[in-house]
């Protein structure tokens, strides 16, 4: 998995946008809520969030962190790309997108939709 591949990866989830916030981070947001970001410059740390239950097993591995600023929200951050699958990839980058589209007011999931 490389930048390219996670923006491809999200930019295919329904209703989804981008944007830079920041300065340098390119953001994936559903509904105005981001649930992917990476930063634009390299080493490209990939922050995403996970289900509760996850979020122990996943900062306990090495480079996994929790997120800077999200991880009371069940934020990780990657630090190196290699650390996880393209499968890993897909299924956490989803996952993210279906934990915060379901946080969305039921009208703008209806209109994702």
């Amino acid at each position: 998995m490389n930048i390219e591949e996670l923006r491809e990866l999200c930019m295919a989830l329904p209703g989804v946008t981008e944007d830079i916030k920041w300065g340098a981070d390119l953001c994936f947001l559903i509904g105005d809520k981001m649930f992917c970001a990476t930063s634009v410059d390299p080493p490209h740390a990939v922050s995403f969030k996970v289900k509760d239950e996850e979020f122990g097993e996943l900062t306990a591995t090495a480079g996994v962190i929790p997120a800077p600023y999200l991880a009371r929200y069940k934020w990780v951050q990657v630090q190196e790309w290699s650390i996880l699958n393209d499968a890993d990839w897909d299924t956490y980058v989803k996952q993210s997108y279906e934990l915060i589209k379901a946080k969305l007011p039921k009208s703008k999931q209806k209109a994702l939709q």
